[in-house]
């Protein structure tokens, strides 16, 4: 049973490990970068995949929007799995399912199959939080935030540097051998883990059924968790709203820019990514609230710069700096304080605020192309300034009375 809920719990699970091998951390980091990776290798080459498949912009807009939706209901769906079932034997399923699904996008004949399977690469591509979870299950309880940091820092590294790798491999090699190669890279990476990681038992031992609607009751009653998915998933709306149009705007006046230029500007975001595990420490010692209000401002104070000059090249690479680097560590304080309410239910806990941030990001993807569309870059910048503003009043606004949350065992 989860106690009052106004501060995460710090106690371990029964039979949690006094300390985790930097390998084994290293894997996990790496196993959910390459696994999230998959999510956003189709951004920088949607101009390549349109002439290829003889496909309009709008048709092959929806390939980013099906990924993510596809995530977003993995998240939820899939999320019982890890608490009903050993993780590493989930992960090794699901790792395999989307190395399999990479392969059948890499051979789409048409926009229609590629649509069909870039919605399964989503759905599957949720083995990413299984490899976080796995994390929070392995770490101390007094390193819990470093350790989920770092595992953090390899998924936020992989979302990013994927936009660089696909850029690079698609201009040189064609798109299709973008999706090969993560197929590759997924496939070897969960071969390792299947090796490398030991057993972890099952910490419910409901039926699927009831663990699903366990999740729904987990959002229901805890307020805190509610606080964090919604704060999150606004955050997600600017996040997604500025990489999902970047390489459309930069390929019109004044910059007429190509795929791989877009995609370097993953490196500019993968800086502020390197903040999670430095986040997740501030986190452990003085408590996430103040480090998610930080990193909100980050994002306002970003976007309105962004919005002020749209047509500035050094602008838009600072701005993706700062305001990745507040997303996340965000992110990572808004998982301290979601991993910490119950040891017993972490995937779907995780499932919650996961989900609610890729629906967000979904949402952000489809309005930001209408908005580009209508009001160019400086429109896309002040939607990611007002989502954000909103999050920092989720944030601010005094919170509601605690609640105690008894989800399914």
């Amino acid at each position: 049973m989860i106690g009052p809920m106004t501060t995460p719990s710090t106690r371990a699970a029964p039979g949690e490990p006094a300390g985790v091998p930097m390998s084994l951390v290293a894997l996990l980091a790496a196993g959910a970068g390459l696994s999230a990776a998959s999510l956003y290798y189709n951004q920088p080459i949607l101009g390549a995949i349109a002439r290829d498949l003889d496909a309009t912009p709008s048709a092959v807009g929806w390939l980013p929007t099906l990924t993510q939706l596809g995530y977003a209901s993995g998240i939820f769906l899939f999320a019982p799995l890890g608490d009903r079932f050993d993780l590493r034997r989930v992960i090794s399923i699901k790792g395999a399912a989307l190395a399999l699904a990479l392969v059948l996008a890499g051979l789409a004949p048409s926009i229609t199959l590629l649509a069909a399977a870039s919605l399964a690469v989503g759905l599957l591509a949720t083995t990413a939080q299984d490899f976080v979870p796995a994390a929070a299950a392995l770490a101390p309880p007094t390193a819990r935030g470093r350790i989920v940091g770092t595992a953090m820092t390899g998924l936020l590294l992989g979302i990013l540097l994927s936009r660089v790798v696909s850029g690079i491999v698609g201009e040189h090699f064609g798109w299709r051998a973008v999706y090969f190669g993560a197929a590759g890279s997924v496939a070897a990476v969960t071969a390792l883990a299947s090796v490398r990681l030991p057993t972890m038992t099952p910490t419910a031992i409901a039926p699927y059924g009831a663990l699903l609607r366990s999740t729904l009751g987990l959002l229901r009653r805890a307020e805190p968790l509610r606080r964090a998915a919604l704060a999150q998933a606004l955050l997600a709306v600017a996040f997604s709203g500025f990489w999902s149009t970047l390489a459309l705007a930069l390929a019109e006046p004044p910059y007429r820019m190509g795929s791989a230029v877009a995609g370097a500007f993953g490196l500019a975001g993968a800086a502020g990514a390197l903040v999670a595990p430095v986040a997740g420490s501030i986190a452990d010692k003085r408590g996430p609230e103040r480090v998610i209000r930080s990193g909100v401002a980050l994002v306002i104070a970003s976007f309105v710069a962004m919005a002020v000059a749209p047509a500035s090249l050094p602008v838009l690479i600072a701005g993706a700096i700062v305001f990745d680097l507040g997303v996340h560590a965000s992110l990572i304080s808004h998982q301290t304080i979601v991993y910490g309410l119950d040891a017993t239910a972490r995937s779907r806990l995780n499932a919650v605020l996961v989900s609610s941030m890729f629906l967000g990001m979904a949402i952000g993807s489809a309005v930001a192309s209408r908005v580009l569309d209508a009001w160019g870059f400086a429109g896309v910048a002040v939607l990611g300034a007002g989502a954000a503003s909103i999050a920092m009043l989720v944030r601010v606004l005094p919170s509601g009375r605690s609640f105690v949350a008894r989800p399914a065992r």
